[in-house]
């Protein structure tokens, strides 16, 4: 019997894009034949991930995981929204939420992690690519944690639990973790998801957005022609409209349109620390292809 190393192996897995473990097998099998591997994978329809790495990846889902006083989101990418409905693709999803919650949301970190599969999640999500037939990625990952209190967690629109295209994740300092605050987290969750804010408060806002939008709005205001002394007075007043587009705690309440979300935090004794909103495939540029030009080169025109 042939020695499997641990170098075969990584070599099989990167001339096929099959999993750790498949490669160990498919290696057992072929006596540690290369080629005989190879095939061997080819047969069971686990060589094909290699070949659709290349592939856009903007469809898929969004989960969320609690725990004490924690909690986390991540977002795993596919190339169709028929993937989503998937229920092995969703477990999937489901379960890296739960590895993000416990060792956090650096990437390879949660790569390594080994389901109760044997697998790593890294080659779970391979073995998942070569099964379903689709280009799949772990995109993103986010844990926020607090001293005292609670992050709550809202998904919209949620396909089942936890699961969904939009999540939202809300940190909230509090002497307590009653079930007022929860709600609070939740319904902030909601609001978040809404609104889309840029940041919690203004302290926290990027400088560049904010010198970008001020450089916009001088530009704006000199064209009135206006005297300086009134042009100031107008970038003063068009900053704070800004902030309370984009800031979380300037923005106007979208449960009661009418309280800041500062004041309904303030009265509710807490404090919000932060808040993570991943919506899917935010960012990533679809691509767009000519179905009558796929059909014809298909046809050899």
């Amino acid at each position: 019997m042939a020695e499997i190393t641990a170098a075969l192996v990584r070599e099989l897995r990167e001339k096929t894009g099959a999993g750790m473990m498949d490669c160990k097998k498919a290696l057992t099998e072929a006596n540690g034949d290369m080629e005989g591997a190879i095939d061997w994978l080819r047969t069971k329809g686990l060589s094909q991930a290699a070949k659709k790495s290349g592939r856009t990846t903007a469809e898929g889902l969004v989960a969320v995981a609690s725990g004490d006083k924690k909690a986390a989101i991540v977002e795993v990418n596919a190339e169709t929204d028929f993937v989503a409905r998937n229920e092995a693709f969703q477990d999937f999803v489901v379960a890296v939420a739960h590895v993000a919650l416990e060792v956090g949301d650096d990437l390879e970190t949660i790569k390594q992690y080994k389901l109760k599969s044997g697998r790593s999640v890294a080659d779970e999500l391979t073995h998942l690519i070569a099964t379903i037939g689709e280009n799949m990625a772990l995109r993103r990952a986010r844990v926020l944690s607090v001293p005292k209190g609670v992050v709550a967690s809202y998904v919209h629109g949620a396909l089942k639990p936890g699961l969904g295209k939009i999540g939202v994740l809300a940190a909230l300092e509090a002497e307590s973790e009653s079930e007022a605050i929860l709600t609070l987290g939740r319904q902030i969750g909601m609001h978040v998801a809404a609104t889309r804010p840029n940041a919690v408060d203004v302290a926290s806002m990027d400088p560049e957005t904010v010198e970008r939008e001020k450089a916009v709005l001088v530009e704006q205001a000199k064209q009135s022609g206006r005297p300086e002394a009134v042009i100031e007075k107008m970038i003063e007043g068009r900053i704070r409209k800004f902030y309370e587009e984009v800031v979380l705690l300037e923005q106007v309440w979208v449960h009661d349109g009418a309280t800041r979300v500062a004041k309904i935090v303030e009265t509710a004794g807490a404090k919000l620390l932060a808040f993570e909103r991943f919506q899917l495939g935010e960012g990533i540029e679809k691509e767009s292809s000519d179905f009558a030009a796929e059909v014809a080169a298909a046809a050899g025109k």
